[in-house]
């Protein structure tokens, strides 16, 4: 194998305090120790102790008889190259971000130095671990909350899952959404799960071909606004996967612009909102 090799998989059981781990998978896997140091830094390597599997980043890490390393290493993952995030409020205990088209909101076994959440632990001051709370698809931009403790993080996550959140969408879509009943809302059920959205008309173009329309989501299930529109007849411009196949080379027009709860730090209603030069026009 090479540096060139685009997919591998290599697991290594540790058997003594002696072994370094980036020496043994440079030689099950191959590749330059240089490559496979990157590759941990780039959240592509983990570490096994009993029950227990953790990214493991550094090289000079003490190992014990019986632990496993794995390397999950994918070339193409490992050479994006991230858009850079924008910070909106650091509150200490979490911030709040703006995250681009293109930037993930959480990191998969083959590496997470392109989501946002690694973004933070990396740029932070003073530096601290970072937790997702929420999700944005890929795809879009908006606004997205980090935590930076397992506390806050439970107490952000159960701020959303009992629907305490208010989050806002702006989408660009196609064809003229006027409609006789203002807001339109949809209960189709996204894979089987109870799925809500409302759709209030903003603006729509001289030629009626197309609209922008603002968005309240009560669940946050996957491409939830996304595959609600398309089923309206209004697919998001720039969508690839529900739209009409006609946007290459545009970004989904789709942007979380508005996130209001009350603060588990300072126990009061706060707002973050995008200004209008992030949010899609006409």
């Amino acid at each position: 194998m090479s540096d060139s090799t685009e997919r591998i998989e290599v697991h290594v059981a540790i058997e003594s305090p002696e072994d370094a781990s980036v020496d043994l998978l440079q030689r099950a896997s191959g590749l330059s120790k240089q490559r496979i140091k990157l590759a941990m830094a780039q959240g592509a390597v983990w570490v096994t102790r009993g029950s227990n599997t953790q990214r493991l980043r550094r090289v000079k890490r003490t190992l014990k008889a019986g632990d496993e390393v794995h390397l999950y290493y994918d070339r193409r993952v490992l050479e994006e190259i991230p858009p850079e995030p924008g910070l909106i409020a650091d509150v200490g205990a979490y911030s709040v971000w703006h995250k681009p088209y293109g930037l993930r909101s959480q990191g998969s076994k083959w590496g997470d130095h392109c989501t946002v959440s690694r973004w933070a632990e990396r740029h932070l001051q003073p530096e601290r671990p970072a937790f997702i709370v929420h999700r944005l698809d890929r795809a879009a931009n908006g606004l997205i909350l980090v935590a930076h403790s397992r506390s806050i993080a439970a107490a952000l996550s159960g701020l959303f899952q009992e629907r305490k959140v208010e989050k806002r969408y702006l989408a660009l879509v196609h064809g003229d959404f006027s409609r006789p009943t203002d807001p339109v809302r949809i209960e189709d059920p996204i894979d089987e799960k109870q799925a809500v959205s409302e759709f209030s008309r903003r603006q729509v173009s001289a030629d009626g071909g197309r609209s922008l329309v603002d968005v309240r989501i009560e669940t946050g299930r996957k491409h939830q606004i996304r595959r609600h529109l398309a089923g309206l007849g209004h697919p998001v411009i720039g969508d690839r996967l529900y739209g009409d196949g006609e946007n290459d080379g545009v970004d989904l027009q789709l942007t979380a612009y508005l996130l209001a709860f009350d603060c588990p730090v300072n126990e009061q209603q706060v707002e973050y909102r995008l200004t209008d030069d992030f949010l899609p026009s006409l």
